[in-house]
């Protein structure tokens, strides 16, 4: 028996990707956080849902076949950072074909922030 294509349309939302996307990125060695507002990437990180915080920090327009998207890094400092964003940019792009099927057209990372080692934050300043 042949198998029948059955026709249809599927609809990927924008959370869906966003979400893809932000998950990806936070899986790269160095990045520590996605996001600008500190005190709101607190509050999702204590009460948001997995989802939730997948996405804070990553915005994307989606179209049919490709997607862009903007992500806001916090990154580890002493790192070799256009590293993590070349790791970033790799790991998202291919999360999104695996998962969608959708081609990064772009991947645009904006790096907003430092982390520093536990070892440094007691460090007195000279």
């Amino acid at each position: 028996m042949a198998k029948q294509e059955i026709a249809g349309e599927t609809i990927i939302e924008d959370d869906v990707v966003a979400t893809i996307a932000g998950y990806a990125a936070r899986q790269v060695d160095g990045v520590t956080s996605l996001g600008r507002s500190v005190i709101r990437r607190s509050l999702v990180e204590a009460l948001g849902s997995p989802e939730e915080k997948a996405r804070v920090g990553v915005g994307v327009e989606v179209g049919k076949k490709e997607a862009i998207v903007e992500l806001s890094l916090g990154v580890m400092y002493g790192r070799y950072i256009p590293g993590i964003v070349q790791e970033v940019r790799r790991m998202v792009g291919s999360s999104l074909l695996e998962m969608t099927g959708l081609i990064a057209r772009q991947i645009n990372i904006s790096i907003i922030s430092l982390e520093f080692p536990e070892s440094m934050k007691g460090e007195k300043r000279k």
